[in-house]
């Protein structure tokens, strides 16, 4: 009897130990994934800011071009051509990187089966299964 309460104590100590540790896991993995949001988050912004200054180009070079029919309104449409493809780009990355950071959580559940297959062992080295 007295090894079965020995075994019995070991096994919720594994548990404690385990779950502690499952818990600071998730912890840490969540972190890094609301820093990735972030970042996603910011760098779509910057493309939003992009995107607002390449309509104003636009639209210069729309007015320029009606007044000035010159090299003037070439020179406004390749800057709004040049600071679309930066908006585009930044809002690709920034796309990615909040799709990525929005995945289940991979490694606490595979820690956690991890887990839960060390306790059955346990429990059937105990004889309690």
């Amino acid at each position: 009897m007295n090894d079965l309460a020995d075994a019995t104590r070991r096994v919720a100590e594994h548990a404690r130990t385990l779950l502690e540790l499952e818990v600071k896991l998730a912890i840490e993995e969540m972190k890094r994934k609301a820093a990735t949001i972030g970042l996603g988050v910011g760098l779509s912004a910057g493309a939003l800011m992009f995107l607002w200054l390449a309509i104003l180009f636009g639209l210069g070079a729309a007015t320029a071009g009606l007044t000035y029919v010159v090299p003037v309104w070439g020179a406004l449409l390749i800057m709004c051509a040049t600071v679309l493809v930066i908006a585009l780009l930044l809002a690709a990355v920034g796309i990615a990187l909040i799709r990525r950071a929005s995945t289940p959580p991979e490694e606490t559940i595979a820690q956690a089966q991890l887990m839960m297959e060390d306790l059955q062992e346990e429990m059937h080295d105990a004889g309690l299964s």
